[in-house]
């Protein structure tokens, strides 16, 4: 592991803040920042705002100008060595005259995966990996998943009072959660490539899936909306269908599609996984369609499902500070687990107050 001084440190973190920017526009493409520096004096800074235009170290370059020759390039993820819709940033480091290349993590991408290190190696420019990796790998979790386990990361969000109940028994839910913490919910599904429910849901609340802070959309562009629904029982009134953006309705056998496709929905049959969807072959679907994150929103139905198939990476569960009692419906429908041995394990990485509820964000240890 190389020694990295307080300096390097200083450039990353501001790289990383940089990488950030691009959270809720760079998708599918991987969120990169970098800064370009002589010593403690930063002479440009970029990071990658949309899929198609410049890559971070690019922007950087441009704001630097001709003070990055002999400069240190502190990227946070791997400069390309492909071309693909931009040129090899590798290569354009190297024209620049960058003498070093600090990086945080190599990328994962079949393409690239060490190929622009090495383009920089062979030029003869100083090359170094691993400052703030955890740090880089959160931020691209997705983007990681996809490419690597050839699924999206899967993050089920959840609504429920301190005693975890998510709905009444009548299943009045609206609104458990204040609209600070309904807020927060837009900036999950505005860092999503698509937003996952069950037909259930549809059915009784109707959503809308969407982002709805314009400040959080990238050019007006929307998650693509997934509604698992094996009987293909989606009323052609429900709301999405008339909403900008895209809606993938996933069933299973032989059903016809026509009259959703003439409402502007895409419907695909899958494989059955008994009487529901397959969703594991939806994952792998999404995936090929270049999606990195998935929110999931829906009943505990099909979040125990996916729990139970080992599908969730990601818990983020808002917690109002109310009991609602015991005629309730919980977070999770799972099959019977009789034992502690059955229990999922998570492992919490952040809690905090938004508004008057509290929000946990757990890995599920699968």
């Amino acid at each position: 592991m190389p020694s990295f001084s307080d300096i390097d440190c200083a450039h990353m973190a501001r790289a990383l803040q940089l990488a950030a920017r691009g959270l809720y526009s760079a998708h599918p493409n991987p969120i990169v920042g970098c800064v370009i520096a002589n010593n403690e004096r930063v002479v440009g800074e970029g990071w990658h705002e949309r899929a198609g235009e410049p890559h971070a170290e690019i922007n950087a370059l441009a704001a630097a100008g001709k003070d990055a020759e002999g400069g240190t390039a502190y990227v946070t993820l791997e400069p390309c060595a492909h071309h693909g819709k931009t040129p090899p940033c590798a290569e354009a480091l190297l024209q620049a005259g960058i003498s070093k290349v600090i990086v945080a993590m190599q990328d994962p991408f079949a393409q690239v995966a060490g190929r622009g290190l090495e383009m920089l190696r062979n030029a003869g420019v100083t090359t170094e990996v691993g400052l703030m990796q955890s740090a880089a790998e959160s931020l691209n979790a997705g983007f990681i998943a996809r490419v690597t386990r050839n699924r999206p990361m899967v993050r089920v969000k959840v609504a429920a009072s301190i005693d975890g109940a998510t709905a009444m028994k009548s299943g009045e839910s609206q609104w458990i959660t204040g609209p600070e913490a309904r807020n927060d919910v837009q900036r999950l599904r505005a860092r999503s490539g698509a937003i996952m429910t069950g037909i259930g849901t549809v059915l009784a609340d109707d959503p809308s899936l969407n982002v709805r802070l314009k400040e959080l959309t990238a050019a007006g562009l929307q998650p693509l909306r997934v509604v698992l629904d094996s009987r293909l029982r989606m009323p052609l009134s429900a709301g999405m269908l008339a909403l900008p953006g895209e809606t993938l309705v996933c069933c299973t056998g032989k059903h016809d599609h026509s009259r959703l496709n003439d409402a502007g929905a895409e419907v695909r049959s899958y494989a059955a996984d008994g009487a529901a969807v397959d969703v594991g072959a939806v994952l792998t679907d999404l995936a090929q369609r270049g999606v990195n994150d998935v929110l999931v929103e829906a009943g505990p139905g099909v979040t125990g499902y996916l729990l139970q198939k080992e599908l969730v990476d990601e818990l983020v569960i808002y917690q109002a500070p109310h009991i609602m009692g015991s005629e309730t419906r919980g977070m999770f429908q799972t099959s019977s687990w009789l034992a502690l041995a059955d229990r999922k394990r998570l492992q919490i990485s952040d809690v905090r107050r938004i508004g008057g509820d509290t929000r946990i964000t757990a890995r599920v240890q699968n």
